[in-house]
């Protein structure tokens, strides 16, 4: 599409009509139904959207009924992975196929991350699921070397898991799920001699992988954000390295490619801008010629294509979504990058600390830490007035409290 102009009204229309009706085309996708509709939601919240296009109840109900169980406590180191299923049809029992073939009755990671992030993006409390079966199950598919499988068995291991894992325990709030020790070693041995990384340890550099790897380590706390701008002696990553691969990933036509000879690609203006967000090096983004490749993969009819004048399709719709986020443009929410989101604000997180002296009056200024599923903690000083002790879990000296949006 020419135009000059971010089309935000025909992006909302575009992912309206995948939401309430999928085109034939994604029915060999319906194992990964989850996935479509975190792109789908997610891109509406970007654009802002989703408050009156969406019924976010039932989106979380549908969401939550692909949780899988385990019929015991003892089930839960058998080796399997209890989180999310893909779809309805990944439910199907085991004794439903008789031909020998393996049963897609499994959760995997990759829709357990997507099935956490629809929840948080439609406002449903993550401390109300059965976090204890998914992290407890999750440590089952980290291997010996550090990496992850997506399921319990038969299946590739790398970086992709990986940051799976680390967005999963990011956004629980609890990293028993996996050792990170034994993450990060996995991830520093897949950093190439050219400053990318590859999927796995020895293997090319790709976009997608060094993003995975990157923001692994930025939620595991291994890195800082915006490390160039701090002057930082020493990093467990070669930065200089990996800033000049990444910078070199801008091609002529203003786009980004995921490697070196191949052409530009709509996703990689995320995948690989991301990472330069996360160094502090997105000021070497040529933003002016990355708008223009952006606009010319476009559509017409709303969302984005992989490459110049073909058609959108959902997942380079999202990503087009995520790239002009970060290129600010107005109309459109601010992203988190290291979880591929709305980043959410700090007096709209889901739970608050509150640290104070006690005994004091329900009326009260104190130092707040805000725990938001952004990557830093944001610490403010507030004035509050609490009109019921129902809003308060009181333990020690330390006040939480639930679901309280606090006005700027």
């Amino acid at each position: 599409m020419d135009s000059e102009l971010f089309e935000r009204d025909r992006h909302v229309t575009f992912l309206q009509m995948m939401y309430q009706l999928l085109p034939s085309p994604y029915q060999s996708q319906e194992i990964n139904r989850l996935t479509l509709a975190y792109f789908v939601i997610s891109g509406l919240d970007l654009l802002n959207a989703l408050d009156r296009l969406v019924d976010k109840d039932a989106v979380a109900t549908w969401v939550l009924s692909l949780q899988a169980h385990p019929r015991s406590t003892a089930e839960l180191n058998n080796g399997q992975f209890y989180g999310f299923h893909g779809s309805r049809a990944a439910q199907f029992p085991p004794e439903d196929n008789d031909n020998g073939a393996l049963s897609p009755s499994v959760s995997n990671l990759a829709s357990t991350y997507c099935a956490l992030a629809l929840l948080k993006i439609v406002g449903y409390n993550l401390s109300s699921i059965d976090s204890e079966s998914i992290l407890t199950s999750m440590r089952n598919l980290q291997q010996p070397d550090g990496s992850f499988m997506p399921i319990h068995t038969g299946a590739e291991t790398d970086l992709r898991f990986i940051y799976c894992a680390a967005a999963i325990c990011h956004m629980l709030g609890n990293w028993s799920g996996m050792d990170k020790e034994k993450a990060k070693e996995y991830i520093l041995k897949c950093q190439s001699y050219d400053g990318g990384f590859g999927l796995v340890p020895g293997a090319e550099s790709h976009g997608g992988a060094t993003y995975c790897g990157v923001t692994s380590l930025r939620l595991m706390g291994f890195i800082e954000d915006e490390i160039l701008s701090k002057n930082a002696p020493s990093s467990v990553i070669d930065v200089p390295l990996l800033l000049d691969w990444c910078v070199q990933r801008q091609a002529a036509d203003g786009g980004f490619q995921g490697r070196p000879n191949k052409p530009s690609d709509t996703c990689y203006a995320f995948w690989i801008a991301s990472v330069l967000k996360i160094l502090g090096g997105h000021k070497f983004i040529d933003k002016k010629a990355l708008h223009g490749f952006l606009q010319t993969c476009q559509s017409k009819y709303g969302g984005f294509s992989k490459f110049p004048g073909e058609l959108p399709d959902l997942y380079h719709s999202y990503y087009g979504l995520t790239a002009f986020s970060l290129l600010e443009e107005p109309g459109l929410n601010p992203l988190c990058v290291e979880l591929g989101m709305t980043a959410m604000l700090p007096w709209e997180s889901d739970l608050i600390v509150l640290h104070i002296c006690w005994p004091c009056s329900w009326s009260f200024k104190i130092f707040v830490r805000f725990h938001s599923y952004n990557c830093a903690l944001h610490n403010e000083q507030r004035t509050f007035t609490l009109h019921s002790t129902s809003q308060c879990d009181k333990r020690g000296d330390v006040i939480f409290i639930q679901k309280l949006h606090i006005g700027r």
